[in-house]
């Protein structure tokens, strides 16, 4: 059991001595892209190899989560300790393993499968929420704690009062990264002012944009970080009792979060009496159907409470009456996510980051018509185009780019001649976009922007819960009228119906599903106009 802060120090340092020998390090990408392709076995295969080959002493082997350049799957890297560097290389084979171990001998000829460190996709990065991943072995709580988990909590228990936590985020400028974007420190001091024997902290890893896995590969890769910011968040605000829902289509996630609150329970982390702090906390997963639905937030508290997930009308809001009637707060994976670092570094340190309204950094998902598929993390008001060309590697086949897709379902196409903007929440809007949880998807020449906006209306359509009749049958009006442009059968006259039925839902929808619902097909109206011109059959 850890009790103190000087326990914890004590804790990482007996972590780092019983390594000390080890001073190499082959970390094996265990994430979901990875794994898919042999990555667990290709683990076992090099731990078993390295002990044949009596190295294990000075070099040791274990899983990592995902460090994002996921079109390089299996992914490998070499960490020397004493050098402080990484040399990372993708594409590893089961039978690259002897050139793997001879990498420790100085004398592998995996030259070919060796990243670029100096390359954007490297260098243009700055990682916050994704520091650990690729660097701690998900599954062991002290590989956390030697690097600096748990020292935000514990000096936050010991040294500062509530107030002081949500004063820092409040100072450090962090919005919701679920997509709404609301301020997360002010949402934080509403609940705190609640007055109530009964609170909740609940977090959101029902991820469900299509193409979007940035809360995977942090559950995945980094549990322990949100089992932290969760803590720091019920300390601040006086819960002590909170849910992390997951879509059960994550298993490994939902795997690793067990694990590692089990470890957190184990070591004084949760339970009663944390740090002898006088604080409780304490935490279980809950699993979700898949129901896009449910990442609205009332319908998610509402499956949690073991019913159909479906909308409240709002107000009341969840810091008044969430879960069970109690005072809730709800954020996302990668908001959690930046808590302990803001607490460890402070607010300022935070907001120096970004732009003055988008602070910070964000982690997007890389899909698409591009090169470097994956997962990357940037400062908030980096450019689309270098998002796209520097740290993305361009469009796949040196294609031209059309469109890029922000926001997932919610969200807008943003069409080539608007690469210059800058990515943060008020530019992305002022151009009919969202930033929404972080999905992107880039699109080429290729690609016709009707049967685009008719994939996200059916899907909206699909993940109606119905309970409303303006998303309801809208969406699938909208859905028909879609499939009339997209066969050449449109007139004129539907032309403007659709137009006039995007306004309705937009604005008569219940929750957000159904009023974001229209929004890529405003947006492709607006930028792509001409292909809803062909679209329409001649008199």
């Amino acid at each position: 059991m850890i009790e103190s802060l000087e326990e914890l120090l004590a804790h990482a340092l007996k972590k780092k001595e019983s390594e000390k020998n080890s001073h190499e390090e082959l970390r094996v990408c265990i994430g979901s892209s990875c794994a898919s392709l042999g990555a667990d076995e290709l683990k076992k295969g090099l731990k078993t190899k390295v002990k044949d080959e009596n190295l294990d002493k000075q070099c040791s082997v274990k899983g990592v989560g995902c460090n994002g350049l996921c079109s390089a799957a299996i992914m490998v890297s070499h960490y020397d300790k004493e050098k402080e560097l990484e040399t990372i290389y993708g594409g590893v084979e089961q039978n690259d393993i002897d050139d793997l171990v001879g990498i420790i001998k100085d004398k592998s000829s995996l030259e070919n499968k060796k990243c670029d460190m100096n390359e954007p996709f490297f260098t243009k990065q700055k990682k916050i929420v994704l520091e650990n991943a690729g660097v701690i072995d998900p599954d062991d709580i002290d590989d956390y704690i030697a690097h600096g988990g748990y020292i935000a909590l514990f000096t936050a228990l010991e040294e500062m009062r509530p107030e002081d936590i949500i004063n820092e985020v409040k100072v450090s400028g962090l919005r919701g990264r679920g997509g709404g974007g609301y301020p997360t420190g002010l949402k934080w001091e509403t609940v705190a002012k609640v007055e109530s024997n009964q609170k909740y902290i609940v977090c959101n890893g029902d991820e469900g944009d299509p193409g979007a896995f940035m809360d995977r590969a942090v559950m995945e890769a980094d549990p322990h970080k949100i089992i932290e910011g969760m803590a720091l968040c019920a300390y601040a605000c006086g819960a002590d009792k909170g849910y992390i829902y997951v879509r059960a289509e994550y298993p490994e996630a939902v795997k690793k979060l067990n694990k590692a609150i089990k470890q957190a329970r184990n070591n004084g982390i949760l339970g009663n009496q944390i740090a002898n702090s006088g604080f409780n906390f304490d935490l279980e997963v809950r699993l979700g159907g898949g129901a896009f639905v449910c990442g609205e937030a009332t319908a998610l508290v509402t499956s949690i409470e073991g019913n159909r997930g479906q909308p409240r009308q709002k107000p009341p809001h969840l810091s008044n009456s969430g879960l069970w009637g109690e005072p809730t707060i709800l954020n996302n994976v990668e908001t959690f996510a930046n808590i302990a670092p803001i607490i460890k570094n402070g607010g300022e340190w935070y907001s120096s980051m970004g732009t003055k309204n988008s602070t910070g950094t964000k982690v997007f998902a890389l899909t698409g018509n591009i090169k470097n598929t994956g997962l990357v993390e940037v400062p908030m008001g980096i450019t689309l185009r270098e998002l796209i060309y520097d740290i993305g590697g361009g469009v796949t086949d040196d294609k031209p780019l059309k469109a890029i897709q922000t926001g997932g379902p919610s969200g807008g196409c943003i069409p080539e001649e608007l690469l210059d903007i800058k990515v943060d929440y008020d530019s992305l809007k002022e151009v009919g976009s969202i930033m929404g949880s972080g999905g992107l998807i880039v699109m080429d020449e290729n690609s016709n922007m009707l049967e685009v906006a008719r994939f996200f209306m059916e899907f909206s359509k699909d993940e109606s819960c119905g309970k409303c009749v303006p998303c309801r049958v809208g969406t699938t009006e909208l859905t028909n009228l879609l499939d009339k442009f997209v066969k050449k059968e449109a007139s004129k006259s539907d032309f403007q119906l659709l137009k006039d039925m995007c306004e309705v839902v937009k604005e008569s929808s219940l929750c957000g599903l159904g009023q974001a619902a229209p929004n890529p097909v405003l947006s492709t109206i607006k930028y792509f106009e001409n292909e809803y011109l062909e679209g329409i059959k001649d008199d």
